[in-house]
């Protein structure tokens, strides 16, 4: 994908992220006044864990929009099949949920007739096949083998707001299995040979000795 970026695509970006800016301008306010001077240290742990969380979703969604307004056309684009898109639609947009919460990645659909839409802008970005992120999968996944998925949905809400439920939760982690039968299979040894060196290490250290043998 070309990298040059029109005039007007460079004159929005220099105000991109006036959004997350007001935000965090917000968040060091509310620091600053009357009310959150008597806040113990807990809550004020509480309170920056859910603002900060919104500022960086902020700041995602954010620089998703600054890459949809410098996206350029791609000359040519040509699926596995060899089928080329000749049209596009500007403004395709798709939810993603991460972790720190949802965000809406909008990008160009290149089309052809007959074919499924393909997104130049997801492959750069490794897109998941579904709404929820890599990050959020991983996270998913790691709770789950920690104990049941009705635990597990609720760690993962607790920790990123992404909003999933116990279906998602449990499809997540199965997915990041999916590859657990080839993974050990690499591990088992190829047969040996004749030409295989077999080598035996002793170690006798810990062996006690007759001081008279």
């Amino acid at each position: 994908m070309s990298a040059v970026v029109g005039a007007a695509g460079l004159a929005a970006a220099e105000d991109a992220f006036a959004a997350s800016r007001g935000l965090f301008e917000q968040v060091t306010a509310d620091l600053s006044g009357p009310d959150t001077a008597q806040l113990t240290h807990s809550q004020l742990e509480d309170l920056l864990g859910s603002r900060m969380r919104e500022v960086t979703r902020s700041l995602f969604q954010d620089h998703l929009n600054l890459r949809s307004l410098t996206e350029t056309r791609v000359p040519q684009v040509v699926d596995a099949d060899g089928v080329e898109r000749t049209r596009i639609e500007r403004g395709r947009g798709r939810v993603l949920a991460t972790v720190f919460g949802k965000v809406t990645a909008t990008r160009l659909a290149y089309r052809g007739t007959g074919v499924a839409d393909l997104h130049v802008a997801d492959a750069v970005l490794n897109m998941p096949a579904g709404m929820h992120s890599h990050g959020v999968a991983k996270l998913a996944a790691i709770e789950a083998a920690r104990g049941s998925f009705a635990e597990a949905t609720s760690r993962v809400n607790a920790l990123t707001g992404a909003g999933v439920g116990h279906r998602q939760v449990a499809e997540l982690a199965i997915g990041a299995a999916a590859d657990i039968d080839t993974f050990y299979d690499a591990l088992v040894p190829a047969p040996c040979t004749n030409a295989t060196l077999l080598v035996l290490s002793v170690d006798g250290k810990g062996v006690v000795i007759r001081p008279d043998a």
